[in-house]
Order: C-alpha cells, then structure tokens, then sequence
C-alpha cells in the first residue's frame, strides 16, 4: 500500500494531477495477475485487475484530476494485489498546476 496526503492550503482553491503506478515481474507464469485500487479521501476512485505479461515486467498505471478547496486535505491511497507475480514497485505522485 502507498499513501500520499497533501495539507490543505487555508487561502486558495488547487488543482493536481495525480499518478499512480504498480509494476510487477510476472517471473515466467503464464497465470500471474496483478490489480492496483485507488481510492480518494476514503472513496473508491478506481479499480482494475490485469494479467501479467508472462516475460519481463509489466504495469498498471492511473493518472487523474483533482481540484482541493481551500482549506481541505487530499488522501490517496493505493493497494494492490498479485497472483503468480512478484510486486516491484508502486508509487504515488502529484503534481500542482
């Protein structure tokens, strides 16, 4: 699990781009599968589960939109899941516009 919570600002409105990214190695099985959820302040934004790519690694990835009002944190978290695979890396980033 990852988690990225970004403090509110008290004196303005913001807006982000938010993404998120697992990548696995599936280790040569041909029945490996890999799923990443996102959620947003405790909601569910996004869900989807994939099969990994039997040779070399392979990924899953969310890129979204956020606007924050003035004076409201942002929470996102993000799971993941994997069958047959192994979890190389998951992140969280955000960028301001």
């Amino acid at each position: 699990m990852a988690q990225l919570t970004i403090p509110p600002d008290a004196l303005r409105d913001r807006h982000f781009e938010l993404f998120c990214s697992l990548t696995v190695d599936a280790r040569g099985r041909d029945d490996a599968w890999h799923a990443m959820r996102v959620l947003v302040d405790g909601s569910q934004e996004w869900q989807r589960r994939e099969d990994t790519q039997p040779t070399g690694r392979d990924s899953l990835d969310y890129r979204f939109r956020r606007s924050v009002p003035a004076g409201r944190p942002l929470r996102v978290v993000a799971s993941t899941d994997v069958h047959g695979a192994r979890r190389i890396g998951l992140r969280i980033t955000a960028d301001e516009d």
